[in-house]
C-alpha cells in the first residue's frame, strides 16, 4: 500500500502545474518565433497558410499558442520560410 502524505501531494501538484506553465510559455514562444520569421520573409498569415495548405485561422492560432501543430506542419513551415527547424525553438 502506498501512502501519499499531504506534503508530497502538494509538491507533486506544484511540480505538475509548473511544468504545464512552462509548456504553455514555450508554445507561446514557438508561435512568436514562427510569426517573427514569417514577417521577416514579408509573408502574411494568408500567404503562409496557402503555402502549407492550412487555413489562415490555423496559422493565427499557432502563432498565438491557441492550437498545437503537427511535426509535419512545422517541417512545412520551416521549408516555406527557409528557416532550420531548430531556430523556432531558440527562446529569447
Amino acid at each position: 500500500m502506498v501512502v501519499i502524505n499531504q506534503t508530497t501531494y502538494k509538491y507533486n501538484f506544484l511540480v505538475h502545474n509548473m511544468a504545464m506553465l512552462f509548456k504553455d510559455a514555450k508554445k507561446k514562444l514557438l508561435g512568436s518565433n514562427i510569426a517573427k520569421y514569417r514577417k521577416q520573409k514579408n509573408l502574411s498569415q494568408n500567404q503562409l497558410a496557402e503555402f502549407v495548405d492550412v487555413s489562415r485561422e490555423h496559422i493565427a492560432k499557432i502563432e498565438t499558442a491557441k492550437r498545437n501543430m503537427s511535426m509535419d506542419l512545422l517541417f512545412n513551415i520551416s521549408s516555406v520560410l527557409n528557416i532550420p527547424e531548430y531556430k523556432f525553438f531558440i527562446f529569447e
